[in-house]
């Protein structure tokens, strides 16, 4: 079972930031210190995800050194990422994010995790920093990552940027819009606003009580569950329990 889950989330997955890493440069010519992933995930938690497998039958615990629990060489065990961030000086002066990495290991490809893991963050953009756009960068020799960003996703070819890459390659600068995931905030407050007030109206406003009952009943208190070893005190209409009588 493979779970995509938050960079940041609670608890913190910071400690797979090494196996991220790994991931990285096990697929990808593009590498990065792991301080990058770092300044990634504390400046911007919402945006980055991990693929992550889960172990079938759970984790087994062993008692390490010191007594302390020993789960080295066991899941969750890192198979996939995307490393997200937002531009912080954008040339055009519109707020977008930009995807910076995303891998997947080849034993878990063609199971859709680069497009979950992809598809998760430009919610996370559009949602939490109200993006216009996502952009990227890819190989132009990179037919796969091409079709999952154009014809998957329905990214578009901004410009082509010569020579991107370190060895040469050109680059297509990519984007897409995302103003259609924005929150509609006026309309929640709204739609919360009216389910307020019906839970108001539908409120069970209980019997009346105090001068506002009936005048002719008297109440005493009198204990109650004794067989249970509860002293607690409830009140009881006298005049029900003489109909009872």
């Amino acid at each position: 079972m493979v779970d995509i889950v938050p960079l940041s989330s609670y608890p913190s997955n910071i400690d797979l930031l090494p196996a991220i890493q790994t991931c990285n440069i096990t697929n990808l010519p593009e590498n990065y210190f792991l301080k990058y992933y770092l300044y990634h995930a504390l400046t911007w938690p919402q945006l980055s995800f991990v693929a992550v497998m889960r172990p079938r039958n759970g984790y087994t615990k062993h008692t390490g050194p010191g007594g302390s629990a020993d789960l080295s060489g066991q899941y969750p065990k890192v198979v996939g990422y995307v490393l997200a961030k937002m531009e912080e000086e954008p040339t055009d002066g519109m707020q977008h994010g930009h995807i910076t990495s995303l891998s997947v290991m080849r034993t878990h490809r063609r199971l859709g995790i680069a497009e979950r893991l992809m598809r998760m963050s430009q919610r996370a953009m559009a949602e939490s920093h109200r993006a216009h756009y996502v952009s990227l960068h890819v190989r132009v020799s990179n037919n796969a990552a091409l079709r999952l960003y154009r014809d998957t996703l329905g990214f578009e070819v901004d410009k082509v940027e010569s020579k991107y890459y370190a060895d040469g390659e050109d680059a297509y600068a990519m984007r897409m819009d995302l103003s259609g995931m924005w929150l509609d905030w006026s309309e929640i407050e709204k739609q919360d606003r009216e389910r307020a007030k019906g839970d108001e109206k539908d409120a069970d406003e209980g019997e009346p009580v105090g001068e506002m009952g009936k005048k002719d009943d008297k109440m005493v208190r009198v204990k109650v569950g004794r067989g249970l070893g509860v002293g607690d005190l409830v009140e009881r209409n006298e005049a029900q329990q003489q109909s009872v009588s």
